[in-house]
């Protein structure tokens, strides 16, 4: 494949360029083309890429895990991340906090895994500033998408992926947008996408337990399943995260 040998010659191994891979070509299909084969000419661009270099998990306790990139990229410490919830999941609920996780790519990717994998899972992620305040000021938040994935026994899950911009700094790198078009998300109501930004980005840096870009995911066994439900009230309309 040719995104996967692109990959590789940046260093990786055979399976870390078929996780990226496999995220970057999900994006396409999806039409999320700032997350999709540009990245990965973005990717050749990073001045500090360690394409050896491997996550490591620090703490795991009942409850809580905290894991740390150790100057791998945010997609292959998710990678691990999602693997390990799904392999032991919780007893209950489990806080999962990841330090030096950059860049994370399309979260809903990440969060359907995890649902589909049979838990409930909600998951966010900083980058670097890149929204102010709608009246105007500094840069303050990143566009921290907040993505969540509900399972059910009987259908595909439901994964809702929002970013708080108007656009994603993908749309920027794959040339769809521009910077002047990274602003909170909803006109004249774009207050509200950034009182969610950086509460976000707030949330995810009061937990990381040194400066950085982090990611927070929280997981949970189901004790219901309300999908069967929604998709019956909806009448056929497409729910968020269906192909």
């Amino acid at each position: 494949m040719d995104a996967e040998r692109r990959i590789r010659a940046l260093g990786f191994s055979e399976r870390d360029a078929k996780t990226l891979a496999d995220h970057f070509l999900d994006a396409e299909r999806r039409g999320k083309r700032g997350h999709g084969l540009s990245r990965v000419g973005w990717l050749a661009s990073l001045p500090d890429l360690e394409p050896s270099a491997r996550p490591e998990r620090v703490t795991d306790r009942p409850g809580f895990q905290r894991w740390h990139g150790r100057g791998a990229l945010g997609y292959l410490t998710l990678d691990a991340i999602c693997a390990a919830q799904i392999a032991e999941p919780p007893d209950d609920a489990r806080l999962v906090v990841a330090d030096r996780c950059f860049p994370t790519g399309m979260l809903g990717y990440w969060a359907r895994r995890v649902a589909e994998g049979g838990l409930v899972v909600v998951l966010t992620a900083t980058s670097p500033p890149r929204l102010g305040h709608p009246a105007g000021g500094p840069k303050v938040a990143g566009t921290n998408p907040l993505a969540i994935g509900i399972p059910s026994k009987t259908s595909a899950p439901l994964v809702s992926d929002v970013s708080m911009g108007q656009v994603t700094y993908g749309d920027v790198i794959a040339g769809v947008a521009s910077e002047d078009e990274l602003v909170p998300f909803g006109g004249p109501q774009a207050h509200k996408a950034f009182a969610l930004a950086v509460a976000l980005q707030l949330l995810v840096d009061a937990l990381v337990s040194e400066p950085g870009y982090g990611a927070v995911m929280f997981v949970a066994r189901p004790q219901a399943d309300p999908l069967p439900r929604l998709r019956e009230l909806a009448h056929g309309v497409r729910l968020p995260g269906d192909s």
